[in-house]
């Protein structure tokens, strides 16, 4: 039987781009949430979304796991990026873009 860290970890691994939030890409259920969909949104790569609403465990797994206590998280290649904030300062200054440079979809 997994723990809640190997499940999260699993989503992580299988997503380049991925967006732990409130609600869905079409339908953020929180102003952070839907802040950071535009944000990877404007990007241009494909991303996943996980709806932490649906699911309590991974809900309260995922701020563990990232030793980050508040919800949107962003994972890109693996490695936790930050909250709605710091991924908003992150897209204005051109740094969350060079993490995506040469994917297939960003070119």
């Amino acid at each position: 039987m997994s723990t809640v860290h190997d499940r999260i970890r699993s989503m992580i691994e299988a997503n380049r781009v991925l967006l732990f939030m409130k609600g869905s890409r079409d339908f953020p259920q929180c102003g952070f949430s839907m802040r950071a969909v535009q944000i990877v949104n404007a990007l241009g790569v494909p991303f996943e979304t996980v709806d932490v609403l649906r699911d309590g465990e991974v809900r309260e797994g995922i701020k563990a796991y990232s030793n980050w206590p508040t919800i949107p998280q962003l994972y890109i290649d693996g490695q936790f990026i930050g909250g709605s904030d710091i991924c908003y300062e992150m897209y204005q200054s051109g740094d969350l873009h060079k993490l995506v440079e040469g994917h297939p979809s960003a070119e």
